[in-house]
C-alpha cells in the first residue's frame, strides 16, 4: 500500500509537468514543421514600402518620420547568425521634418551584422558600427521563421498558442501562433540606449509557400510605441547563399567609439572628436560642462575618461544635449548614471525624464547599475551659466525642421558656436553641395537674430570651421 501510494504521488506531482513540456515542444516542432523551419537555414526576400527612423522624431515623444523604400532587400543565415539589410530611401514629406537619411533626395544604405560585430558599408568600405547591433540582432531572431529557431535554442515556454522566451542579455520575446501554426506576431522588450527597456511589435500576414517554405507577404513592425517598418513583400528564397564574414577592419576594430581625441579650440575649451558624432568640454572656475552625450554607454564612457585626464580636478556638473536623437543622446543615461544634471530644451524634458526614470533589465546599463536617479532641467529660448570670469550661453534653434528642441551653445569671449546636425561641414575642397540645405539657413538666420558675433564654429559631426563656411555652403558668400 505504500508503494502504491508512493507511486501515485509521484504521478500526481511529475507527471503535468512531463506533459506540459512535451506539449511545448510539440507545440514548437509543429510551428517549425507548419513553416517550413526545420529545413530552413538561411532566406532572402525583396519588399517595398516604408520605413521610419526610429528616434528621428521631429518632437520628442513623437511618431518617427517615414521614408518611401524604392527597394529593400533582407538576407539573413540563421545558422551564423547573420544579416544584411539593403535598401534605397527618399523622403516621404516633401517639406521634411525630422531627422534619418537622406536629409534630402534618395539614400541607398547598407547595414550588415555577424555575430557580435555590427557595421555598414559605404562604397564598398566597412565600418564598424556597434550601435547598431541591439536592433539587427532584434530584427533578425524576430523574424517569422528566426523567432521559431530563437525560441527551440532558448528552452521556450508554451501556453496555449504563445510562445515565451528570453535571449539572455538582448530580448524578451512572446510570439503567436495562428490556427494553421504560422507566426502572426512577435512582441519583445529589448534594450535602446535612450529609452532603457523598449518595446518592439512585428505582425506577419498574407503567407504564401515557397518551396515548402511560408513567408509572409505583408510586414508591419512598431518599435517604441510608433511604426517603424511597413512592407509588401515581393520575391522570397530560401536557403539563398548567405555569407556575411566579419571584414577584418571591423573585427580589428574593437570598440571604434573609445577612441577620444582632444584639440583645444580655446583655453579650457576642448573639441572631442572620433567617429562621426563629437563633444566639447567646457572648463568653469569649480566644475565642467560637457556638450553633448552621443551614442552610448561605449561612447559616453570613454569621453568623460578624457574629460577628467584633461581636468582631472573637478566635476562634471552638466552635459547639454542638443537634441533629443537617439545618435545624440545616447549617452545620457550614462552622463545621469555619474550624477551629471542634464541640461535639454524645454519641449525635451518630459522625454528626458521619462527615459531616464526608465528601467534597463534586459541588458543593464551604466545608470542601471549606479543605482542613481537621473535630474533634467530645462531651457526655454535662453539660458546661461557663468563663473564671473568664462560666460556659456545656450540658446534654441528656433523653427528648425530638424528636431523642435534643438539647441547650440555660445561662448561669447571666445565667439565659437557648437551645434549638431544644423550644418555638418564638408570635408576640406569637396564640391558644393547640390542643394542648400534649409537647417542650414535656419542656424544662419537664428545667428543674426541674435546678433551672436561667431568667429568659428565646432560642429559636433565634421570639424572646426569660420563661419564663412556656414555662410558659403548656403549661398550668402
Amino acid at each position: 500500500m505504500r508503494r502504491s501510494l508512493v507511486l501515485l504521488l509521484a504521478v500526481l506531482l511529475f507527471s503535468p509537468v512531463s506533459a506540459s513540456a512535451q506539449d511545448g515542444q510539440a507545440t514548437l516542432e509543429g510551428v517549425a514543421k507548419a513553416m517550413g523551419a526545420a529545413t530552413l537555414n538561411s532566406i532572402q526576400y525583396t519588399a517595398t514600402g516604408a520605413s521610419f527612423a526610429v528616434g528621428q522624431s521631429a518632437t520628442a515623444g513623437q511618431a518617427w518620420p517615414r521614408f518611401n523604400v524604392k527597394s529593400y532587400t533582407r538576407s539573413m543565415n540563421y545558422e551564423t547568425g547573420s544579416l544584411r539589410e539593403e535598401r534605397v530611401l527618399s523622403r516621404a514629406d516633401s517639406q521634411p521634418r525630422g531627422g534619418g537619411l537622406p536629409a534630402m533626395g534618395e539614400a541607398r544604405q547598407n547595414v550588415q551584422l555577424s555575430g557580435e560585430h555590427a557595421w555598414t558599408m559605404m562604397a564598398d568600405a566597412p565600418a564598424a558600427a556597434p550601435r547598431f547591433l541591439a536592433d539587427l540582432q532584434l530584427h533578425l531572431w524576430t523574424s517569422p521563421h528566426g523567432v521559431i529557431k530563437a525560441a527551440m535554442a532558448n528552452k521556450a515556454t508554451v501556453q496555449g498558442r504563445t510562445i515565451a522566451f528570453t535571449v539572455p542579455g538582448k530580448l524578451r520575446v512572446r510570439a503567436t501562433v495562428d490556427n494553421a501554426n504560422l507566426i502572426e506576431k512577435v512582441e519583445a522588450v529589448y534594450s535602446n540606449d535612450v529609452l532603457g527597456d523598449t518595446p518592439f511589435e512585428a505582425a506577419y500576414a498574407d503567407y504564401r509557400d515557397f518551396g515548402g517554405v511560408k513567408f509572409p507577404m505583408r510586414i508591419r513592425q512598431s518599435a517604441g510605441g510608433f511604426p517603424s517598418l511597413d512592407l509588401t513583400v515581393g520575391e522570397v528564397r530560401p536557403n539563398a547563399t548567405v555569407d556575411i564574414p566579419v571584414p577584418d577592419a571591423v573585427r580589428q576594430a574593437g570598440n571604434p567609439y573609445a577612441r577620444v581625441t582632444s584639440q583645444m579650440a580655446a583655453e579650457g575649451v576642448w573639441y572631442l572628436t572620433g567617429m562621426s558624432h563629437h563633444s566639447v568640454a567646457i572648463e568653469m572656475k569649480d566644475y565642467l560642462i560637457v556638450v553633448e552625450a552621443p551614442m552610448s554607454d561605449q561612447r559616453a564612457l570613454p569621453v568623460i575618461a578624457e574629460v577628467r585626464k584633461l581636468v582631472p580636478n573637478k566635476p562634471v556638473r552638466y552635459v547639454i544635449v542638443s537634441h533629443h536623437h537617439f545618435d545624440h543622446s545616447g549617452g545620457v543615461r550614462t552622463f545621469a548614471g555619474e550624477g551629471v544634471t542634464v541640461i535639454t530644451q524645454e519641449t525635451g524634458r518630459a522625454f528626458f525624464e521619462r527615459a531616464l526614470a526608465a528601467p534597463a533589465t534586459v541588458s543593464p546599463d551604466h545608470l542601471a547599475k549606479s543605482g542613481r536617479k537621473g535630474v533634467v532641467e530645462g531651457v526655454r529660448d535662453k539660458r546661461v551659466l557663468t563663473d564671473g570670469t568664462r560666460t556659456v550661453e545656450i540658446h534654441h534653434i528656433a523653427g528648425n525642421l530638424h528636431a523642435d528642441d534643438l539647441l547650440m551653445v555660445y561662448l561669447p569671449k571666445e565667439k565659437l558656436l557648437i551645434e549638431a546636425d544644423a550644418y555638418s561641414p564638408a570635408p576640406p575642397n569637396a564640391p558644393p553641395p547640390a542643394a542648400v540645405n534649409p537647417n542650414s539657413v535656419n542656424l544662419a538666420d537664428n545667428i543674426a537674430k541674435l546678433n551672436l558675433a561667431v568667429e568659428r564654429i565646432l560642429p559636433l559631426h565634421g570639424r572646426i570651421v569660420p563661419l564663412a563656411e556656414l555662410h558659403k555652403a548656403i549661398g550668402r558668400n
